[in-house]
């Protein structure tokens, strides 16, 4: 293709080696992704930063621990907006820092899903997600180790860590460039020569009637649905889709894009308040207040990475056995659980601060329900959250359901990490109790309002939210019902034929056209409650 540069690695490799290439190119990003949310917890209790450049604290007497004495000026937009001086350059670097690492977490599950066979997009989270908390890892072991410099009073502490992470940055701008283009982009602009070439090395099929072939016509359907669809599938009516008809909602009809936009939004923010924001942010507060201190407490919270960053690697074997719901339930159990008895014991080791075997056998109980709630968090409620969007939106929708889903957990990283550190100050260990009680509502959440989504295709998903109900029974109800009116629709999907329509993103059968309106169960079936039938 002369379009594409011969320096491409598309015309180097394919079918798997260009899908593991791709993976480690998107993997880098989120290892960055996970550096980035490590590495402030280290630099937020150097001395030098914390004293002497950002001045919201001091250090505990006869220790080298920092104290907060300003909560609200440890954040670096609030700072920002609170004080002029030399340390709001560094805040307004951290400002832009978060931007661009929001862009690469809107753009790389996208890059995976869209390039990715649908059979293996979910391993293609989950490894990204272990490079992610890798980078975690890195970044805690990174600051341990710099905690050393000068006795953990020189500027070198926090400088290094921030610096370090133009390396994997600067390694992934000079490789990015001779990886491909998303097909489905590449169609959207008009580029079909090279999105069909792509799609021909990535499913290593070149003939016209082949998968990719079949694939690249229903990626030209899709991009001509969404140029029909214009601004109804536009963030804002997707967003606003879930309000009342009669002030502009419910645009998207049967398939109630605005009710899928709430479940990714609050399982993100969900994600966050069940005690992961904390853990990772603030891990040495938590084995402080467990009875370690100092560097003890910090190697701890190393360890504690560790364990995580392996308990990822469950979700690789587990997930699409258990199923998304299940797994939800099973992580929410343990790590309510470790979270009240966490707290319980911290309590015990401040009340026997007298006894120091005593509270160091308490402190360590402690210590040790901590690891058990980032291993269960790891195993499970890491990478469902970020899985559900890709899963549960039509593929006409499907970047634009990821993007909704990082704003979710930038809401609720923003939210707890704004608020923790108020908590911690004021509530000490019961602010485990308040993770452990969050973790025990989402039971309720999960099972009432989260269809479950493995082992369905993505047509199946337009069944399952066709029901007008909220309550997942009565989506799996009208799940079954369309599922058997419409037999021909989910068999296709099952053997992977093409099925999608330029208009409605279905194929039409013989005499009317699939409807997600359960035929003789709803007596209103007007056109906004039927999918169009495919134009001849």
């Amino acid at each position: 293709m002369d379009q594409i540069s011969r320096f491409n690695v598309v015309h180097r490799y394919e079918k798997r080696a260009l899908l593991i290439a791709i993976n480690c190119v998107g993997s880098l990003a989120i290892f960055f992704f996970g550096y980035d949310q490590g590495m402030m917890g280290s630099v937020n209790v150097s001395i030098d930063y914390v004293t002497k450049v950002m001045k919201f604290g001091h250090v505990k007497p006869g220790t080298t621990q920092t104290v907060t004495d300003n909560t609200l000026l440890e954040g670096g937009i609030v700072s920002s907006l609170c004080r002029r001086s030399v340390s709001n350059k560094l805040n307004d670097a951290r400002l832009i820092n978060g931007i661009g690492t929001g862009m690469l977490n809107v753009i790389v599950p996208v890059w995976s899903t869209e390039t990715a066979p649908h059979t293996s997009r979910g391993q293609f989270v989950s490894i990204e997600f272990f490079l992610n908390i890798f980078g975690v890892v890195v970044a805690y072991w990174l600051g341990f180790g710099c905690s050393y410099a000068g006795g953990g009073y020189s500027p070198f502490v926090w400088r290094f860590p921030i610096a370090f992470q133009i390396i994997p940055l600067l390694f992934l701008f000079a490789v990015v460039w001779l990886f491909p283009e998303s097909p489905r982009w590449l169609v959207k602009v008009g580029r079909e020569a090279e999105a069909r070439y792509i799609l021909g090395r990535l499913r290593g099929d070149d003939g016209s009637d082949g998968i990719a072939e079949a694939e690249f016509q229903d990626i030209r359907n899709v991009a001509e649905m969404e140029r029909k669809a214009g601004k109804v599938n536009s963030y804002f009516h997707m967003f606003w889709d879930v309000m009342p008809k009669a002030i502009g909602g419910g645009t998207s009809g049967p398939l109630h894009i605005g009710r899928r936009v709430q479940l990714v939004v609050w399982l993100q923010i969900l994600q966050e308040w069940i005690g992961i924001a904390g853990v990772t942010i603030y891990a040495n507060n938590i084995f402080g207040q467990a009875g370690y201190s100092g560097q003890k407490a910090r190697w701890l919270a190393g360890v504690n990475d560790i364990t995580y960053m392996f308990s990822t690697l469950f979700a690789v074997f587990t997930l699409d056995h258990l199923g998304r719901r299940k797994s939800l339930y099973l992580g929410s159990i343990v790590m309510g659980i470790a979270m009240f008895l966490s707290g319980g014991f911290s309590r015990a080791a401040i009340n026997n601060q007298d006894d120091q075997a005593k509270a160091g056998q308490y402190g360590a109980a402690a210590a040790s329900f901590t690891f058990v709630f980032t291993a269960g968090f790891g195993a499970t409620w890491l990478t469902i959250p970020w899985l559900y969007p890709a899963e549960i939106f039509p593929l006409q929708m499907r970047a634009k359901g990821n993007a909704w889903g990082v704003l979710g957990w930038c809401v609720g990283n923003g939210w707890t990490t704004l608020l923790l550190p108020v908590m911690f100050q004021r509530l000490n260990e019961k602010v485990f109790y308040i993770f452990g009680a969050v973790n025990i509502l989402t039971l309720p959440v999960v099972w009432a309002l989260y269809p479950e989504s493995n082992q369905r295709t993505l047509e199946e998903m337009d069944l399952l939210f066709a029901s007008p109900s909220w309550w997942n029974w009565e989506a799996e109800k009208t799940y079954e019902m369309l599922k058997a009116q419409n037999p021909e629709l989910v068999q296709a999907a099952q053997r992977g034929n093409s099925i999608i329509d330029p208009e409605t993103g279905l194929k039409r059968r013989s005499g009317r056209g699939p409807s997600l309106v359960p035929q003789g169960n709803v007596r209103d079936q007007s056109s906004e409650e039927q999918i169009i039938d495919e134009k001849h």
